[in-house]
């Protein structure tokens, strides 16, 4: 329930500032960093990236997008929909070209199409708490920790990243597949053997 109101905030103030279309998703800095494996820097600078994405896409973009921002660890994830071929290219272009602070990789997941109505992203919301919710079953790696998984869903398809072992890849991406609802797993973890 607590996801659904964060996203609900999110929409109203995103909404409400005009630029609906655009949606950051970064967390809050401090509430995982114990268990993180990015240094607080990182974990600022890739806030710091959605932001300055936000900001850059919604003033270089034409309207009617619906474009998902997540940084992890430097490396972008753009995930929804564009107007466009060109507009997909140059969301891409506009990510991969951030100097400060700098992106490493971009991950452009834009499909071409109109933005999704909230029921989708409702339901895309209502995945995402399930598989970070079933990550937590994952109990025969030691040392694992779900909380290291980001899970990022857009029109069923589930993306995880994270700075992860093999083994740990492997187990969240057989979970995720497993919930009732995914359409798809891709998985951009960095890999950490």
């Amino acid at each position: 329930m607590k996801q659904f109101r964060l996203i609900g905030a999110a929409l109203l103030s995103l909404s409400l500032s005009g630029c609906a279309g655009l949606l950051v998703g970064g967390t809050a800095v401090g509430v995982s960093v114990a268990h993180d494996r990015r240094t607080t820097g990182t974990m600022v600078d890739d806030q710091t990236i959605e932001f300055k994405l936000y900001d850059a896409l919604n003033k270089k973009l034409p309207p009617g997008n619906q474009i998902s921002i997540t940084s992890y660890n430097g490396t972008v994830l753009l995930a929804g929909q564009t107007v466009s071929d060109a507009t997909r290219w140059q969301a891409e272009d506009i990510a991969r070209n951030l100097r400060e602070p700098p992106v490493r990789m971009v991950h452009n997941e834009l499909i071409i199409g109109s933005p999704v109505p909230l029921s989708v992203q409702s339901n895309d919301a209502l995945l995402t708490t399930k598989v970070k919710t079933a990550l937590f079953q994952i109990n025969h790696i030691p040392g694992f920790d779900p909380t290291r998984v980001k899970v990022v869903t857009n029109q069923s398809v589930v993306y995880l990243m994270g700075l992860v072992r093999t083994n740990e890849a492997d187990a969240a991406a057989d979970v995720a597949s497993q919930i009732s609802g995914v359409r798809q797993v891709v998985t951009l973890f960095e890999l950490i053997d």
